[in-house]
């Protein structure tokens, strides 16, 4: 009998992380879901194990916390578990003037965004190398190919996150282990509240739903691909970026992140 792989997912709770949760547990996958908010991870965990009948983990965890990525390493080293792929899809952003956001929540979100994605991957990565096979899916967005005013450290957390990706999958290729990474457009995950750009023309008008992501984002990552954009226009904006001058850019994507009047 063929041993069930098994799945950590990051933000599993809502949005992207939600839906590829479903995805994994429809094609057989075991799940280790992680997020902070308890009890929409519980009621997910027990949709699971109700409708596909997978074992699924819950770990609570606050990935803004320095020390949550060894925490979650720890908890599966004692329950012997083994990850066959690691989905880091824990993020949020912050919308507004750099001079007038909270250093606090950039902190937070530099450290879910950046540290905590990158520990957890270097916490895990050594596993896989052991057994010569596993796949790595870290969740960017578009906004790692442009500059981002009014959402500048954001825009630049994901340029770490699609860089990162590259250029570890080069590295680790010879092990046998793919590194894709998800560059969504914007998606209606509730991201746009938490960083309060509810009002702004990009999350008014150009939002995907986060199912049809997710399919984008499982089917690439089957594949193998090294970067995934769903939807035509997200693609666009992505090969274009490197061709206009920045200057012309930053104008763009400044209006784009305008509250709409």
């Amino acid at each position: 009998m063929k041993l069930k792989k098994t799945v950590l997912i990051t933000g599993a709770s809502s949005g992207i992380g939600y839906e590829l949760s479903l995805i994994f547990a429809q094609n057989g996958y075991n799940l280790i879901l992680t997020a902070r908010n308890k009890k929409r991870l519980n009621n997910l965990s027990q949709l699971i194990k109700e409708k596909y009948g997978v074992m699924t983990k819950v770990i609570i965890k606050d990935l803004s916390s320095q020390t949550s990525a060894k925490e979650i390493f720890e908890e599966l080293k004692k329950a012997k578990l083994k990850i066959d792929i690691l989905v880091n899809n824990a993020g949020f952003g912050i919308h507004g003037p750099f001079i007038k956001t909270s250093s606090t929540k950039e902190s937070e979100m530099m450290q879910v965004n950046m540290a905590s994605l990158t520990e957890l991957t270097k916490l895990i990565l050594p596993m896989m190398i052991k057994n010569k096979s596993g796949k790595i899916l870290n969740v960017a967005s578009v906004a790692a190919f442009l500059p981002g005013p009014l959402m500048s450290i954001y825009y630049a957390s994901k340029a770490f996150v699609l860089s990162f990706s590259l250029a570890l999958s080069k590295e680790i290729k010879k092990h046998g282990i793919s590194v894709s990474v998800l560059c969504p457009g914007p998606t209606k995950t509730g991201f746009e509240k938490t960083a309060k750009a509810t009002d702004s023309i990009l999350f008014r008008f150009l939002t995907k739903d986060p199912e049809f992501v997710a399919r984008s984002a499982y089917k690439g990552l089957m594949k193998k691909r090294k970067i995934i954009i769903p939807g035509v226009f997200n693609k666009l904006n992505a090969r274009l970026a490197p061709l206009l001058p920045k200057t012309l850019i930053l104008s763009i994507v400044n209006y784009m992140q305008r509250a709409k009047k």
